[in-house]
């Protein structure tokens, strides 16, 4: 089993930032990377970015492309997810989730490769 917990979620204006954080741990062996995944009211849920650990790849949703950022400090068993410019449609929760072994890039987007997730963390953005 791999436990997961988010922090770092809030309120924030149009235009500001957030750091979002991950910490892993349990069998964190028997994976392969973190994604951060939203979900906004009356909505689906959907990937936002992914990081893979082995033959490393990094993959971002469209519509955070050049905002958002994904990075990992293995010594911490802990994956962030840097914010920027942030708007009111990125207005969800946000959940982490461990990312199962040998995913191909074209994958890590997807839901059905991610074995555990978190409890996820609000994250308001609103003036």
């Amino acid at each position: 089993q791999v436990q997961l917990e988010e922090s770092g979620g809030g309120l924030v204006q149009p235009g500001g930032s957030l750091r979002l954080s991950c910490a892993a741990s349990g069998r964190t062996s028997s994976t392969d990377g973190m994604g951060w995944f939203r979900q906004a009211p009356g909505k689906e849920r959907e990937f936002v970015a992914g990081i893979r650990y082995s033959s490393p790849y990094t993959s971002y949703a469209d519509s955070v492309k050049g905002r958002f950022t994904i990075s990992r400090d293995k010594a911490k068993n802990t994956v962030y997810l840097q914010m920027e410019n942030l708007n009111p449609d990125d207005t969800a929760i946000y959940y982490c989730a461990a990312l199962g072994p040998r995913t191909i890039a074209s994958m890590i987007s997807s839901q059905t490769r991610y074995n555990y997730w978190g409890q996820g963390t609000q994250v308001t953005v609103s003036s």
